[in-house]
């Protein structure tokens, strides 16, 4: 993993906020980075965090990009027969998180394009629909007669792997709800759904 860091104090600062000239600017890029990190670990994580005095307000901004963190259930079993909880597995393509100057963190993706599309008939007053693209704007109209839906042709290929990491994870559910009916049918041989 590559992890980037840098911290500004002074004049210099004053670009990202008022407030980053006396207490500083913190900007941390993390890429490529994979983890596997037990639930007790999360739970635990309080304690440490707790601080009796109130912290200073740092400015900062946080990219994460190509992260992959896997969360494993390490509590004890209820039911001893039963496989255990499966792992969650959270992958991140790009998330920016930002400290303003109010201590407020924001949770924000990478912004690509914005494109505005104008609705044949729009209620008085509405001048169109703005929509966040994620691709340049290339389009194959899906219906030229009304000239303002179009599918991304650069969009195909991404929504073709979303639909395959879907059918992926449905699949996977199914698994888990058969393993769970075999389960409880262990118990009560004449449960239903």
């Amino acid at each position: 993993p590559e992890v980037c860091l840098r911290l500004e104090v002074g004049p210099n600062a004053a670009v990202h906020s008022p407030l980053a000239v006396q207490n500083g600017f913190l900007h941390m890029l993390v890429h490529s980075y994979t983890a596997e990190l037990f639930m007790s670990f999360l739970t635990n994580l309080g304690p440490f965090l707790e601080d009796e005095i109130i912290p200073e307000v740092i400015p900062m901004e946080i990219e994460v990009v190509d992260a992959k963190i896997t969360l494993k259930d390490d509590s004890p079993r209820i039911y001893p027969t039963s496989p255990g909880p499966v792992p969650i597995t959270l992958a991140v393509d790009h998330v920016i998180v930002k400290r303003r100057d109010d201590g407020v963190f924001y949770l924000t993706g990478q912004q690509h394009w914005e494109t505005c599309f104008i609705l044949p008939r729009n209620p008085p007053g509405c001048a169109g629909v703005l929509l966040e693209q994620k691709a340049p704007a290339e389009c194959v109209l899906a219906a030229p007669a009304a000239g303002t839906r179009g599918l991304q042709l650069k969009e195909v290929p991404e929504l073709q792997r979303e639909l395959q990491t879907m059918k992926i994870a449905l699949a996977e559910a199914n698994m888990d709800k058969a393993r769970l009916l075999q389960e409880i049918r262990k118990y009560n041989p004449l449960f239903q759904l």
